[in-house]
């Protein structure tokens, strides 16, 4: 193997460990403010998507901690969520960006930074785990 090369992968790196952590906690707001507009009246097919992505990556996205040593499936993973996100931030944005209720503007906002946190960890997991670490290092031992 050449040296410098192949780098193992044991872990999170800091920037997609913070992010990671970024993505959840701005999960775990959209479902409270989401769960307490539903439990108030609210309903429709945006607001039950965007509460249904947000429920999901708040029970399953901690696996993707687990799966940090399977750059392959870790990008999977956070590649699915980031195009369920990207619809839910359209959603919102359809629906909420001309509300004056700083409770939607927050849930709209959230939902951005969850999107924007998920897409930069697939551009990082690429990167990383397939452009560096991927064929062209495996042919070469």
């Amino acid at each position: 193997m050449v040296r410098g090369e192949h780098r193992a992968r044991t872990g999170l790196s800091a920037f997609a460990l913070a992010s990671s952590a970024l993505v959840w906690v701005s999960a775990v707001i959209v479902m409270g403010i989401l769960a307490y507009l539903v439990s108030k009246g609210w309903g429709g097919d945006h607001v039950i998507y965007e509460l249904v992505i947000a429920v999901l990556t708040t029970a399953f996205y901690p696996l993707a901690f687990f799966l940090a040593v399977y750059p392959g499936y870790v990008l999977l993973f956070n590649l699915i969520f980031s195009y369920l996100w990207i619809v839910a931030v359209s959603f919102t944005a359809s629906d909420w960006s001309r509300s004056h209720d700083n409770l939607l503007l927050t849930a709209e906002s959230f939902s951005f930074i969850a999107f924007f946190f998920l897409f930069f960890i697939v551009l990082h997991d690429w990167h990383y785990g397939f452009y560096r670490g991927g064929a062209r290092t495996r042919a070469v031992v």
